[in-house]
């Protein structure tokens, strides 16, 4: 599983880097940002999921692997 933030529609609401603090960190600006190369660890599987719905942008996104 990969995640990514769409950069055009986060607002810095920051509810990603509270609710998964070890996949998403905040840019200079308070923007969301994915930290690493994108891959989802193992056991966050949850945190993401938590973090894609509580965007009130729904500016990240969820990509299952093939």
């Amino acid at each position: 599983m990969k995640v990514k933030i769409d950069s055009e529609r986060c607002q810095g609401h920051g509810r990603c880097y509270d609710l998964a603090p070890d996949l998403f960190g905040a840019d200079d600006e308070g923007y969301g940002q994915v930290i690493g190369d994108s891959t989802v660890p193992e056991g966050q599987e949850r945190a993401t999921s938590l973090a894609a719905s509580n965007c009130p942008e729904r500016a990240i996104e969820i990509l299952q692997e093939a």
